[in-house]
């Protein structure tokens, strides 16, 4: 049995770290501050280049595709950037959304 259990559709949308992007906190850890959340990109949206400081990030694309350093990726692509590691930007080219987790609090530089 898992300790915790939740049901995305249940769980309200919320606005992310930049404009045209949205978050479902699926679960926050406690102790850590990490998060594993569902990202939602609307279609046309480029997230800059940017740092996690404090947290390292693994995304898994659900659905949608995004362009990552000229290269489209789709569904079942798997990302991860190291904590302080510059990445982006990223560009979706329609809807997309992923699962990702960050190991600690989600910050942005």
């Amino acid at each position: 049995m898992f300790p915790h259990v939740v049901n995305a559709a249940e769980i309200a949308w919320q606005p992310g770290p930049y404009p045209g992007v949205e978050l479902c906190v699926l679960h926050r850890h406690p102790v850590t501050g990490g998060v594993t959340v569902l990202r939602k990109f609307h279609a046309g949206v480029t997230v800059p280049a940017h740092v996690h400081p404090l947290a390292n990030e693994t995304v898994y694309v659900l659905s949608g595709e995004w362009i990552e350093d000229g290269i489209a990726h789709g569904a079942g692509t798997c990302f991860f950037a190291a904590k302080g590691l510059r990445h982006g930007p990223h560009v979706a080219r329609g809807e997309v959304i992923s699962l990702t987790v960050f190991d600690g609090p989600l910050t942005v530089a």
